[in-house]
């Protein structure tokens, strides 16, 4: 990702909502507290001004308060740093015209098409006086909307309050990992109203690649994270991610093939088409002789990337619903590849999803460890011929997720090679630099590679074989 240097400008702090506290309510688990709050006007949006107080959390500098987590300059590093807080500037930029004129919309920045992605876009009447639309994507897009909980969440109380009683005022736990997941997949991979088709795509839209911890990771962080509650945050977050991209991209599918717009050629493998041509004898697809294994030459795969590396994580901890979404899953790839009936695909996709509804909770309860970790990174490596000649998008979420994997091993666990494993993983992502000329021998060579640098305790194999 590029480095975005903007200036800070902080709205006055006359913007702010006034914060005052509303007659008490009873809210359940709540009656050995002090105080309770009224609940009216929960569900409408303020806008982040309501954030941008330096005393909140417009701080220039973070601030180390005796007894609050929050830094308080949270909304400074958003403002500043964040590129959704630009995500609704670039609608009109170069670019989003002329992508914009392809797709015949007059202007971007006001078509629901876009918006619905770009900024947060809400119903006139759910907007506070102080709300602008050309804020981008900012605070309420992922804590819920703030006018009901603006000014109980700055008092003692708030803290006693569970992720459910505080729902009710309107603030979305982020916190949850699932919950976390489900806001950051609902744009980054999308569902019924907000979509990224094959249309927009071909007309200049980037592609839908997402992994929970990578991009956390890239983003400037504007929250606390301690370590040492949670040691294993990494893989977890990691899982997790998978489980929801996975069952969120699954139910997409599915109301894609039931829609009247079907083929939508954005849930196949991109680069089975966009990509380098070269002569015969050198191309992977046609001297790999299980490429068009199942389907018929010349139609493109389903894209199978959020699936085919955390298969490696099914399989190490719950066989039987690897079993399971393995057959609903090859089903499904081989509807698609035989262009098969709609409402069979969309059937089949949805039944998938529940399988891994049912396996996301699973992994939600599930203990993380060092052994765990070594396990899931041995498992991907190992079944480095499938993933690389599963695409250049299998090849980047396997990327993606060893280089997650690995930083939480050594983060927790001393490796005498780490700088050298970290090396070679960089050496995948760097045949990742440019996608149609991805070659899959190459990749599988690099992950082999690897593979040997890999942490190879004797619980480490048993759990690989």
């Amino acid at each position: 990702m590029g480095v975005w240097k903007f200036a800070v400008v902080l709205p006055m702090a006359s913007i702010l909502a006034i914060m005052l506290i509303a007659p008490e309510v009873a809210l359940p688990g709540a009656q050995n507290l002090s105080s309770s709050f009224s609940i009216t006007d929960a569900g409408k949006y303020n806008g982040p001004g309501g954030c941008a107080a330096s005393n909140c959390h417009g701080s220039v500098k973070p601030r180390n308060v005796p007894g609050i987590r929050i830094s308080q300059n949270e909304f400074s590093i958003w403002a500043a740093r964040d590129k959704h807080a630009r995500a609704y500037s670039v609608l009109s930029n170069p670019v989003s015209m002329r992508m914009a004129k392809i797709l015949k919309i007059d202007q971007p920045n006001k078509a629901e098409k876009c918006l619905v992605c770009h900024a947060l876009y809400v119903k006139p009447e759910l907007r506070a006086t102080t709300f602008q639309l050309d804020d981008g994507v900012s605070c309420e897009n992922c804590h819920g909307p703030a006018v009901g909980w603006l000014g109980p969440h700055t008092t003692e109380n708030w803290k006693h309050y569970s992720a459910a009683e505080k729902s009710r005022f309107g603030m979305y736990d982020t916190l949850e990992l699932t919950s976390r997941s489900e806001r950051c997949m609902s744009c980054h991979v999308g569902n019924a109203q907000k979509q990224v088709d094959h249309e927009m795509i071909a007309a200049g839209h980037p592609d839908l690649t997402f992994e929970l911890d990578s991009f956390t990771a890239a983003m400037p962080r504007h929250w606390n994270l301690k370590a040492d509650e949670n040691p294993w945050i990494g893989t977890q977050s990691w899982v997790i991610g998978q489980a929801v991209q996975l069952r969120e991209s699954l139910k997409r599918l599915s109301f894609r093939a039931g829609g009247p717009n079907w083929p939508d050629y954005a849930e196949l493998d991109c680069f089975a088409c966009h990509h380098a041509l070269t002569t015969p004898s050198d191309s992977w697809r046609l001297t790999t002789t299980d490429y068009y294994q199942g389907r018929r030459a010349g139609v493109p795969a389903w894209n199978a990337s959020r699936y085919i590396v955390f298969r490696s994580f099914v399989g190490v901890i719950d066989s039987l619903h690897a079993q399971q979404l393995d057959s609903s899953l090859t089903q499904l790839s081989t509807l698609i590849a035989q262009w098969g009936n709609p409402k069979e695909i969309a059937d089949t996709a949805t039944n998938a999803a529940k399988i891994t509804d049912d396996l996301l909770q699973r992994v939600r309860a599930q203990q993380y460890s060092a052994d765990l970790t070594a396990r899931i990174m041995l498992a991907i490596s190992s079944n480095a011929n499938a993933i690389a000649n599963g695409g250049e998008r299998a090849a980047e979420q396997a990327t993606m997720a060893l280089d997650t994997l690995s930083i939480a091993y050594s983060a927790n666990t001393k490796l005498p090679n780490d700088q050298e494993l970290r090396a070679q993983i960089g050496k995948l992502f760097q045949q990742l630099q440019n996608p149609s000329a991805y070659n899959a021998p190459q990749f599988e060579q690099q992950l082999q590679k690897v593979q040997a640098l890999l942490p190879h305790a004797s619980a480490v194999a048993t759990g690989a074989e």
